[in-house]
């Protein structure tokens, strides 16, 4: 969302990027918690399963809640920008919000691709490598 305001409060992009990187931690320590209570883990490899849930959380969040959304909301906006100005149509404040009105549309139609397309990066890249135990859970 920080991404969509930049051409309104350029500012409040990077503080963005941290509440967006704090709701990553707080989903990592909810699953991790999750993997501590499960009494199905035996205590041989309890740790080592929940330090491979919280990478794999941390992963996936910041790919698909941060880095890609962020990256694509800001070409929508820069393109929108670019294509505003190459127009000259605009009057100065409408080419200061329909950028941001823009790069705020587009997001519920990214998030289920960004999902699917994380998922597919992960399941085909890093999680085959995964010790055969924690695939059961």
């Amino acid at each position: 969302v920080g991404e969509a305001f930049r051409p309104i409060f350029p500012k409040y992009v990077m503080p963005s990027y941290g509440v967006a990187f704090g709701y990553c931690a707080g989903d990592t320590i909810d699953k991790a918690s999750i993997m501590y209570r499960n009494s199905n883990l035996k205590d041989k490899h309890r740790n080592h399963v929940i330090a491979l849930c919280c990478f794999d959380t941390l992963l996936w969040q910041s790919l698909a809640s941060v880095f890609i959304p962020g990256f694509t909301i800001n070409q929508v906006v820069k393109a929108t920008q670019f294509g505003m100005n190459r127009l000259s149509i605009a009057q100065v404040g409408a080419k200061r919000f329909v950028p941001t009105a823009v790069g705020l549309s587009v997001i519920p139609a990214i998030i289920k691709p960004i999902d699917n397309f994380v998922d597919y990066m992960l399941n085909n890249g890093v999680r085959p490598y995964y010790p055969d135990y924690y695939k059961v859970l």
